[in-house]
């Protein structure tokens, strides 16, 4: 089922087909990016996203529709301190559809730690001690479901889970009990579950984070991360969960930050590295669906890389969804004079908004 995200219905393909041609490059850029809700708020400044949630920004303000006015987006993810309650969650969702670009609505909620709604009291909803606790894809299958179906009633389009990475490494800081198991066999079986579980649910899943970052050991929120592992060894390893998720119909799959220079000769993060991106994931996996990076005000990329850089770099690299970047409007602005120069052609903006097209329709969302 690799190819699952691709409509069946000729009519269906040619209605998409016939949106494409009708949107401006403005309109087709903005479809590109997922923001946090801050990045809309031009009196909200930050130096991380640690500092986010003094702001407790919970509602759509007019600053946000100004700048959402000017430069359309396609996609909001919010956070727990974007979060108060059923009752404001669902007012700020709705004002958020409201915005230029129609944004699908994106949340990590993995289950374990990563749970925006599962950890704030006020949902009451079932919590989950972390990924390890399941033993059987029948338990994981049934959780996923349950996130899925409470993610749905609470209006989310995208759940930015499950976590494909084999913990092989017991000194990793930032994916530890997230992942299923540090046998990729068993990972690959629980991914599968969860994709599957979110599926029956009506809710998007991303397998995250490719190549994979459990046999790593630095945390690229912060900086540089790297496998040393050839191809070979990952394709023996870390592909085995991603192949069985992609198989089971996932239509996004999140980028690492991490660089992986046994398999591409650089040190580059593999978020921006069309072999890591064009030549394995599309290539010798067949993934045909939406890449969407890991967020790019992250330290892996910031460090090394400013924001109008990466997100041009990224989508040259195969890249479709552009997640958490920092001075919206010089990103936007930034891709849109990677188009006039050449450095990326408008069929390849093409490309990208074909796939979240068809993700738009997955979910029934339309511009």
């Amino acid at each position: 089922m690799a190819g699952a995200l691709f409509l069946s219905c000729s009519q269906d393909e040619a209605r998409i087909e016939e949106q494409l041609a009708q949107m401006t490059l403005e309109e087709k850029v903005g479809q590109l990016f997922c923001l946090r809700p801050e990045s809309l708020d031009t009196a909200i400044q930050y130096q991380t996203s640690a500092d986010l949630p003094a702001f407790k920004l919970q509602e759509v303000n007019d600053r946000m529709r100004e700048m959402a006015a000017q430069y359309p987006v396609g996609g909001i993810v919010l956070f727990a301190h974007n979060i108060k309650d059923p009752e404001q969650l669902a007012r700020f969702q709705a004002d958020l559809r409201k915005l230029p670009g129609a944004p699908l609505l994106y949340v990590d909620e993995e289950g374990g730690r990563v749970a925006r709604l599962a950890n704030n009291p006020a949902f009451g909803l079932p919590k989950y001690e972390n990924m390890t606790v399941f033993h059987s894809p029948r338990e994981v299958r049934a959780a996923a479901f349950t996130i899925g179906s409470y993610l749905s009633r609470y209006g989310f389009d995208v759940d930015f889970a499950p976590v494909a990475d084999v913990n092989t490494n017991p000194e990793n800081v930032v994916i530890g009990t997230r992942a299923f198991s540090d046998n990729p066999k068993v990972a690959a079986r629980m991914v599968k579950a969860y994709v599957k579980g979110l599926q029956k649910a009506g809710v998007q899943s991303c397998l995250k984070h490719f190549p994979g970052h459990g046999d790593t050991q630095a945390d690229t929120h912060f900086g540089y991360a790297v496998s040393h592992k050839n191809w070979e060894e990952m394709a023996s390893c870390e592909m085995i969960p991603f192949k069985a998720g992609i198989a089971a119909g996932a239509p996004l799959v999140m980028t690492a930050h991490i660089a992986a220079p046994a398999v591409t000769g650089t040190d580059i993060p593999s978020t921006l590295s069309p072999i890591i991106l064009r030549d394995k994931l599309r290539g010798e996996l067949g993934f045909k669906g939406v890449i969407v990076t890991d967020a790019l005000e992250m330290g892996a990329i910031t460090r090394q890389f400013s924001a109008q850089e990466a997100c041009v770099l990224a989508l040259q690299a195969g890249v479709d969804l552009l997640l958490c970047v920092k001075d919206y409007p010089k990103c936007f602005e930034a891709v849109l004079a990677a188009v006039a120069d050449g450095r990326l052609s408008e069929e390849r903006i093409n490309e990208s908004v074909r796939r979240l097209l068809i993700l738009r329709a997955q979910t029934k969302k339309s511009l």
